[in-house]
């Protein structure tokens, strides 16, 4: 049996990834990979570089891992002036907190990963689609988006949200592990965001003939990451803190 622990969209929470760490350690988890975006906006990038390190799993390029080594916005998204301003603020102090060995493993991340299952399956892995981190793959989508490609099972993140879909009439299908570090309903105003104080993965098993999925949300301590936030010295930290109570 080989058991496969999928993470995306970590953000620069290491509350919430150590949360899910301790999780894992319960199981016989053989191999980790990472979806990519793994620091851009949250209070501790150095600490979840050096947990995916001592990880040693495969980790994709995300955009905003893209965004931040380079500078180079795509233009997917639209923002406000002042919405861009903070984003650039936290992009300039991410930037100020890493290493150039920080910066060297982000540079190693890679557009897709592809993953050897048991049975010679094979799983592919990308962060948007395998065309590009910034595509957004929702459930209405899904075969038109990733039917011409051959992987027994695909896998990306990039919108936070967990979902299951068979992409055409064989037996392929395609997951989004959800947000380790960033989940938060999309039906909600704006002047009124809320996160959740769980971070969400998925974890593949392939045993013979048996394939098993199953979408993990486990509990963090947001009041945790509120202080964090505060200590960090993060340009907009109140802000940031204010979506989780703080």
């Amino acid at each position: 049996m080989m058991r496969l622990a999928v993470l995306s969209d970590i953000h620069g929470n290491g509350v919430a990834l150590d949360a899910v760490l301790q999780d894992l350690q319960r199981d016989r988890i053989e191999q980790v990979v990472c979806l990519g975006d793994t620091i851009q906006g949250g209070p501790q990038p150095v600490e979840v570089l050096a947990r995916l390190r001592e990880l040693g799993c495969p980790v994709v390029m995300g955009n905003t891992d893209a965004w931040l080594l380079t500078g180079e916005d795509s233009g997917q998204e639209v923002v406000t002036e002042e919405r861009q301003r903070m984003l650039d603020a936290v992009r300039e102090w991410t930037l100020a907190q890493l290493s150039e060995d920080d910066l060297q493993f982000m540079r190693s991340f890679q557009p897709t990963v592809e993953m050897t299952l048991e049975g010679d399956r094979k799983l592919l892995c990308f962060h948007g689609s395998p065309a590009s981190f910034d595509d957004v793959i929702l459930p209405d989508i899904t075969r038109q988006a990733l039917g011409a490609y051959p992987a027994d099972a695909l896998t990306g993140g990039h919108t936070h949200v967990q979902f299951l879909r068979r992409i055409d009439a064989g037996p392929r299908f395609f997951f989004n592990p959800g947000s380790v570090g960033f989940v938060y309903s999309h039906h909600q105003e704006e002047d009124d965001f809320r996160a959740d104080p769980w971070a969400e993965y998925a974890v593949l098993s392939v045993d013979g003939g048996r394939l098993a999925l199953e979408f993990r949300r486990v509990p963090f301590d947001a009041a945790r990451l509120v202080e964090v936030y505060y200590a960090s010295g993060r340009p907009y930290a109140e802000q940031a803190a204010a979506q989780y109570g703080g």
